[in-house]
């Protein structure tokens, strides 16, 4: 726990150089802090609720909030969830009870990655958010009603924060390269518009990575006795541009939906691209090819059940060949997917075979289809009346294979689709051997 401290030094990073030291410099999120925005009333009339700031890396979560706290004219305590536990967390309500009984001192309490409170750190919390002993200010990347629980999320706002446009990250990028006091300003080196577009393309949105690509490369221009950066030296410093993708954690799940709901859309650049941003941003590919495997059978199913050959194909090559060799195998089975036909046919009538399970759980197999290995089993009417369709034309006895309870349902469907189209009609030749019978 330490006490809030603005001050800056020149040596440190770029990035918390030029970090905003006023609303006027928060670049994008206009909808919270530009003019009318509901964060800068809160500063303006001196007031504002506990709340929990939510959004992607580098997209100013932590900079607003402090500024909140600060402009507050409150006491700032920061608290740390990974180093503090329930004793340390009990402490500073004490304190900011205290602090507020004697003093009438308002304590805003800033938490960076709230997401890692534990739970009994959550319920520490709960009762002196819910008093107004404290304000509870919070930053995270993950989605707050998968992170805290629902009592502590109840008393909380969450404001949702984008991720900067790369209109937004040149314009800080210029501001830092302007800046004599905090950024470059005093730096003999130029930088022309399209680098600067190339790097605010290399930062995806983050300006903590787009400000440290450009004081990397201007460091290295400098080293190299360089009077200008171009963009083979942005490329040379920044080495490749990873994908954004934060395995394990909410995108991680974005990322697979989007891919799932482009090949059964039959999109295939859009499959491809979502695949690709999964793999070059370091997913685990066996991951990747178990939810192919999963399309293979939800959203193709019977209409072409070569699909979950090629979706096998491509497990058994990342099994056996790993990345990046196995990238191509998984990108092939992306696309083979997308373009053959579509059904959900097979997922539906399984969905409703579990509903039914759930309804019912014990129905009894019927007699007819029980075996008989003993003589009192045969007594009991254990395999009577069965028949063997291989003995019947067409190999289809007229016997009814549910319990009687379900007879007649129909759990299964097929669309008419690819090879569905050549069920259907056989389900109806099938019918009709029995309906014969």
């Amino acid at each position: 726990m330490t006490t809030e401290d603005p001050g800056r030094t020149g040596t440190t990073p770029l990035a918390d150089r030029m970090r905003p030291q006023n609303l006027d410099e928060v670049v994008g999120q206009e909808a919270l802090v530009g003019s009318g925005g509901i964060l800068r009333r809160f500063v303006q009339s001196g007031e504002f609720p506990s709340m929990v700031l939510w959004g992607p890396p580098g997209c100013g979560k932590t900079t607003i909030a402090r500024l909140l706290a600060r402009l507050a004219g409150a006491e700032v305590v920061t608290f740390s969830a990974v180093l503090s536990g329930v004793k340390e967390a009990r402490a500073v309500m004490a304190e900011a009870k205290s602090r507020r009984e004697m003093f009438g001192t308002k304590t805003v309490l800033f938490v960076d990655e709230i997401h890692r409170f534990n739970r009994a750190q959550q319920d520490a919390f709960l009762p002196y958010v819910e008093s107004g002993d404290i304000v509870l200010v919070g930053a995270t990347t993950e989605n707050p009603s998968f992170e805290l629980n629902r009592a502590l999320l109840s008393r909380l706002k969450v404001y949702v924060l984008e991720a900067l446009s790369e209109d937004d990250l040149v314009s800080l990028l210029q501001r830092a390269l302007n800046d004599s006091e905090r950024g470059l300003g005093n730096v003999a080196v130029s930088v022309g518009r399209d680098v600067l577009e190339l790097i605010a393309r290399l930062g995806a949105g983050d300006a903590r990575q787009a400000l440290n690509h450009l004081e990397m490369a201007v460091s290295a221009a400098v080293s190299e006795g360089r009077d200008e950066v171009d963009r083979e030296l942005v490329k040379r410093v920044a080495q490749r541009m990873l994908a954004v993708y934060d395995k394990g954690r909410e995108e991680h799940y974005n990322l697979i939906s989007a891919l799932h709901k482009s090949i059964r859309n039959s999109d295939v650049d859009a499959a491809l691209y979502w695949l690709g941003r999964m793999l070059e941003g370091g997913a685990d590919p066996r991951f990747v090819a178990r939810r192919l495997l999963r399309v293979a059978s939800e959203d193709v199913g019977m209409a072409d059940p070569r699909a979950l050959e090629q979706a096998s194909a491509a497990a058994h090559a990342v099994e056996h060949i790993g990345m990046p060799e196995c990238e191509l195998a998984l990108a092939q089975c992306a696309v083979y997917l997308c373009l053959t036909p579509k059904s959900n046919a097979l997922y539906t009538a399984y969905t409703a075979v579990k509903k039914e399970i759930a309804r019912r759980p014990g129905l009894p197999v019927p007699l007819h289809l029980r075996n008989a290995p003993t003589a009192m089993m045969k007594e009991l009417g254990y395999g009577k009346g069965y028949r063997y369709a291989h003995d019947e034309p067409g190999h289809v006895a007229d016997m009814d294979c549910l319990p009687s309870e379900l007879a007649g349902t129909t759990f299964y469907r097929p669309a008419e689709e690819g090879w569905e189209a050549r069920i259907r009609q056989r389900l109806k030749e099938i019918a009709e051997a029995k309906r014969r019978r």
